[in-house]
């Protein structure tokens, strides 16, 4: 009987699998079939950096081969972890980062769809094949394969963090390494905090601070570079008014305000949304809703940057399994089919093209052009409003954590 049940078990385990790469397959082969000069350009940034450490060269002074002609803009520990890119050739390097890709998707999966997962017993792999393949078909969420990029590998680093009930690292460690590799995910920081979590939030701290100054005890002029110069050029990143970067400052700078009011206003928003979301962050995990709180502080993460690209929005797989839970209300079903179709569709791309022929009245065609950020804002709007079903007390809640679980293309900046 028992080797019956291990059969069929490897049966839906394969069963997923093959789920996965029927679905994901000609997503993959599409975008790795693409004009070489167009293919994986960020992946292309992370291993020219490996390969600038390995030959002793300036990390923030190359740029990728024309016409991208990228920098790398991530803190130097980051440069560290790419240095095995370097030593692989180009076309490995490239099928490696998809199947590892799949694997970051499938993690956070499991922890962001667990309470549905847990009610299918033994179909919960072929249920996970299914939500991994639609859960790629989003933009931010293709646009980890098609440019190579590594937000879905930090997103689940998050998850695994906050909802793993008996992780084997100190929790909070992730969180750091995370935050080493892109100063974004320091967020989590704040949400361990106001969750009461001092310890987590401390060995997050640490483990920042630890890998960051180890790379400056290894890489003491690239990291001199980033932290006192390359930190503050936003432009190196790209054109930050390009229709990618779909945060508040954003938005804001397609108004062409002047700069002053552009910051101001950015500043106060950036604010609100913060008190707002960590409030709810808060009052959301609190009541045993983890990967509700997680795909709260995502959202603010993504809105109060200075820059978002689209493919900052990969904690829509988190907002996918907060919304839909268990899997037993209709409406949220619906909720949750609704938003994935809003961003499997290239709306903000819409936008560009209602401006450039005139197609409506230029405030209707900023507001397609920034759609994803505002629906981004929408669902913020959407979590802080939802009240919890339960309130658990707050030393409850510490000691025995319920778990439920770029405008046209221009250079660094690709159209859809």
């Amino acid at each position: 009987m028992a080797e019956r049940r291990t059969k069929r078990e490897i049966a839906m385990v394969v069963a997923g699998l093959a789920i996965v790469a029927a679905a994901v397959g000609p997503l993959a082969l599409h975008w790795l079939s693409n004009p070489p000069d167009q293919r994986m350009v960020d992946l292309d940034v992370y291993r020219s950096g490996g390969q600038a450490v390995l030959r002793g060269a300036p990390v923030y002074d190359f740029l990728t081969q024309p016409p991208q002609l990228l920098p790398f803009t991530y803190p130097p520990f980051a440069v560290l972890v790419a240095v095995p890119l370097a030593l692989l050739p180009w076309a490995v390097a490239q099928w490696l980062w998809v199947g590892l890709v799949l694997l970051a998707l499938t993690v956070t999966v499991r922890y962001a769809f667990r309470p549905l997962l847990a009610r299918v017993g033994l179909w919960a792999p072929v249920l996970t094949g299914v939500l991994v393949a639609l859960c790629a078909y989003p933009m931010p969420l293709r646009d980890q394969i098609r440019f190579g990029q590594v937000d879905v590998f930090l997103v689940a680093m998050c998850v695994a963090d906050c909802a793993a009930p008996r992780p084997r690292w100190p929790r909070g460690l992730l969180i750091g390494l995370a935050t080493a590799v892109k100063l974004i995910p320091g967020v989590f920081i704040v949400y361990f905090l106001v969750t009461g979590r001092r310890r987590e939030a401390g060995t997050a701290i640490a483990g920042a601070v630890v890998a960051t100054l180890g790379t400056f005890l290894v890489l003491p002029v690239d990291s001199a570079d980033y932290w006192f110069g390359a930190l503050f050029d936003s432009e190196r990143l790209g054109s930050n008014t390009a229709t990618t970067n779909q945060s508040i400052r954003g938005m804001l700078l397609r108004l062409y305000l002047p700069d002053s009011v552009a910051a101001l206003i950015w500043l106060a928003f950036a604010g609100v949304i913060a008190y707002f979301g960590f409030r709810a962050a808060r009052r959301t995990a609190l009541a045993g809703d983890e990967i509700g709180g997680v795909a709260i502080t995502g959202l603010i993460a993504v809105l109060v940057s200075p820059v978002s690209w689209i493919h900052h929005l990969a904690w829509l797989v988190v907002v996918f399994g907060a919304i839909v839970g268990a899997g037993r209300d209709p409406r949220r079903l619906a909720l949750a089919a609704g938003v994935w179709l809003f961003y499997v569709l290239t709306i903000p791309w819409w936008g560009i093209t209602m401006l450039a022929h005139h197609l409506a009245p230029r405030p209707i065609g900023r507001i397609v052009q920034d759609a994803y950020g505002l629906g981004a804002l929408g669902l913020l709007l959407l979590f802080c409003r939802r009240r919890p079903a339960r309130k658990v007390p707050v030393r409850e809640s510490q000691r025995d954590r319920v778990d439920t679980s770029r405008e046209d293309a221009q250079v660094g900046t690709l159209g859809p």
